[in-house]
């Protein structure tokens, strides 16, 4: 479903009503990224910020006070500070986002193993099992939304609804920091009062098909002969589009799917040629990939380079190694060996990345030890510096030559934190 808002309808209240059969919620932090980099923040609370990355980059995420001035996620940075130049920009902290969302996940773990997350941010919960023990679906969203705020400092919206896709819906108009729920017998009234762009799968472009035949609420689509939109649409679309009209939506929650690979990749400011500098940015991109990995519980055996030259030509070059690792240093050093290589002689290089793919859960991994390695070595330093970076915020603890040197350059503007 698009990430549009849209106005509740007059006739849904956001108070709980009878929720009995309504044991499906989507539960969705509010603007994930910028609440959690708000944590270290604490001053900026209630302003206009952005977090992102530099002018060539993209917004990853934004304050609601920033959203009021047409800024959005995936909006190019540079667009966005015209919109919004009042606003503080602020670099995203991935390594904070990943223990925040181990996090959340655990708190609806304890909830139901019925869970199926969709991102970091966001999961469906089928709490059907849970009820006896928690009390109503309404009771357990209201847990839910307590736990998170007492335990990770953010808030989130749920729906409460007896299918998927009206949950969803019901999460999308209780935001921000808001429960809304659909008992069984307002589901169809619920859906029918909504904009042809609420449903699930209705972007721009079908959005504006639906508009040319006259079809502007999801009621004018529920009366359509399905015959006629079959024609209009499309068979899959047009029986697609009547059957979430009348809420129907019969797909359980999926039971959770472990991450197929783990990775981060950058933007740079203006296009490097400096194999010495681009190093250190694969570096940078090691740990915070290997520091996801032990967030999740995982590890990995092949290692993905990618390259993005100035001219957006992009390859990739892959590694596997002879055991899984959450390491950094072993990441890095895989890293580095692929990108020495490709033996690039002053090529201009605007973006690069590292990823982990071959995941596998530590507890049923053991990884093997190194002969002549001391019995404390890396990994021990590893799980410190992740201790240390959860009580203390995640730039407390780094490698050496990821320290910038204190020199006038360096200095960043007050309102500029990026």
């Amino acid at each position: 479903m698009s990430r549009r808002q849209f106005a509740l309808p007059e006739r849904v209240s956001p108070a709980p009503l009878d929720d009995t059969g309504c044991t499906v919620l989507h539960v969705d932090m509010d603007a994930f990224y910028a609440s959690a980099t708000l944590l270290s923040h604490p001053e900026l609370v209630g302003t206009p910020v952005i977090v992102g990355g530099g002018t060539r980059g993209v917004v990853l995420s934004a304050t609601y006070e920033a959203r009021r001035f047409g800024v959005t996620s995936a909006m190019p940075m540079s667009r966005a500070r015209r919109l919004c130049p009042q606003a503080t920009v602020l670099r995203p902290d991935h390594d904070l986002y990943a223990a925040i969302s181990a996090g959340v996940m655990e708190t609806f773990r304890s909830v139901t193993p019925h869970l199926e997350p969709l991102s970091l941010d966001e999961a469906f919960l089928d709490v059907s099992g849970a009820v006896r023990r928690l009390g109503s679906p309404a009771t357990i969203g209201q847990l839910i939304r307590d736990t998170v705020h007492d335990e990770q400092g953010i808030t989130c919206s749920v729906g409460v609804a007896p299918s998927k896709f009206v949950a969803k819906l019901a999460s999308n108009l209780a935001k921000p920091d808001g429960m809304v729920v659909v008992p069984h017998d307002e589901v169809v009234p619920f859906v029918q009062q909504l904009p042809v762009a609420a449903l699930w799968g209705v972007g721009d472009r079908t959005e504006e098909s639906l508009v040319r035949l006259g079809l502007r609420t999801v009621a004018d689509i529920a009366h359509t002969p399905l015959a006629t939109l079959e024609r209009a649409m499309g068979t899959a679309t047009g029986r697609h589009l009547h059957e979430l009209s009348w809420g129907r939506d019969p797909r359980p929650v999926e039971r959770e799917q472990r991450e197929k690979s783990i990775g981060s990749d950058e933007t740079f400011e203006a296009d490097l040629d400096d194999a010495v500098l681009i190093r250190r940015h694969l570096l940078a991109l090691s740990e915070r990939t290997a520091g996801r990995m032990r967030a999740a519980g995982l590890t990995g055996r092949t290692v993905t380079l990618k390259v993005r030259f100035s001219d957006f030509t992009t390859i990739t070059r892959s590694r596997t190694l002879r055991e899984p690792t959450d390491s950094g240093r072993a990441v890095h050093e895989a890293a580095v060996g692929l990108f020495d290589a490709l033996g690039l002689q002053r090529a201009r290089i605007r973006l690069v990345g590292v990823r982990m793919s071959g995941l596998l859960e530590v507890r049923r991994t053991p990884i093997q030890g190194v002969i002549g390695e001391p019995e404390h070595g890396w990994r021990d330093a590893d799980r410190a510096v992740d201790r240390a970076r959860a009580r203390f915020g995640s730039g407390v603890v780094r490698p050496a030559s990821l320290i910038e040197p204190r020199t006038s350059a360096s200095v960043r503007r007050p309102r500029d934190l990026s």
